[in-house]
């Protein structure tokens, strides 16, 4: 957790110099375009760590501009980005949890500590339900 004033790439530098260690098989990720450019290649160098940027196929843009006379290309307003459905399905899984459906947590810590609770109760009940 961080304030609100730490940009996305500033807390993925502190976090990924954090863990130190702590993760030896962690060794490739997929991370949104936000992280473009030089961000990639300071991961790979300072963590070893592989980024991979998952992008739309019209590259996030909807709106194009088109050359004088010529048609305009044809954005689709859906398309399916790849490994994206990772991410979204963990928020799905927390969001099944009711104190987890608004902030109301005074302290940070409290609300890390549930999201670790939320999880710990998912992956155990997704390794007890059996083969299906």
């Amino acid at each position: 957790m961080s304030a609100a004033n730490v940009g996305d790439r500033d807390g993925a530098a502190v976090l990924l110099t954090s863990i130190d260690g702590s993760f030896p098989r962690l060794a490739h990720g997929w991370v949104d375009q936000g992280y473009r450019g030089p961000f990639l290649q300071w991961v790979k160098q300072v963590t070893g760590i592989t980024l991979q940027v998952v992008a739309r196929r019209d590259g996030g843009m909807r709106r194009t501009w088109a050359p004088v006379g010529a048609p305009p290309r044809i954005v689709p307003r859906f398309a399916v980005v790849p490994r994206r459905w990772v991410v979204e399905g963990v928020y799905a899984w927390l969001g099944r949890y009711r104190r987890l459906a608004k902030d109301y947590e005074y302290l940070p810590a409290t609300s890390e500590s549930t999201i670790y609770l939320a999880m710990a109760l998912t992956l155990l009940r997704r390794l007890t339900r059996g083969p299906t």
